[in-house]
């Protein structure tokens, strides 16, 4: 991974292959909250490791809070021990999809916003109601935010390979345009 960029937040989606009975988790564990009148998945918070799971009735989770790939499969694994803790056990290994990592970091480059919102192709730049440029990479999921100052946030990547591509990438594209 680049030296001054890193993944702050890693956003997967898990299938556990069973049903879950969330009103029992509720009522059996602590690191939980369930209000189906206003949402109807459970929040499960694995605080010891800065991860919060969303939990549905039909065995689907959204994890949100690792900082890597690999730190999600720890998620996952005390996700299951907190569901045998209430007797329930899956019989399939859980499938596990990254559906974004978001990484921030410094450039080291002084942008000119207002440059680069007419230099490159799909940016967005509105001062006034937001003060960094949005940059949506051509033919690809990610987008990235810019400031005056040369800090980022990468969002969209799938993998940190993907980020550390991307932000060579527009690294390089930032000094071609700014000649």
């Amino acid at each position: 991974m680049l030296k001054d960029v890193k993944v702050e937040n890693v956003v997967a989606s898990v299938t556990l292959s069973m049903d879950i009975p969330l009103e029992k988790m509720a009522m059996s564990l602590v690191n939980t909250e369930y209000n189906p009148e206003q949402f109807p998945g459970l929040v499960l918070r694995l605080k010891h490791i800065g991860i919060t799971a969303l939990v549905f009735s039909s065995g689907k989770l959204v994890c949100t809070g690792a900082k890597s790939a690999e730190m999600v499969k720890v998620g996952v694994k005390e996700i299951l021990k907190e569901l045998k803790k209430i007797g329930l056990t899956t019989k399939k290994e859980p499938e596990i999809t990254i559906q974004n990592m978001v990484a921030s970091g410094n450039i080291h480059m002084k942008l000119n916003l207002n440059k680069l919102a007419f230099k490159l192709p799909n940016a967005e730049y509105a001062p006034e109601t937001f003060p960094g440029l949005v940059y949506k990479v051509p033919d690809s999921h990610i987008t990235f935010l810019l400031f005056g100052t040369g800090r980022i946030v990468c969002t969209g990547a799938k993998n940190e390979k993907e980020v550390e591509e991307a932000v060579k990438d527009l690294k390089k594209k930032i000094q071609e345009v700014i000649k």
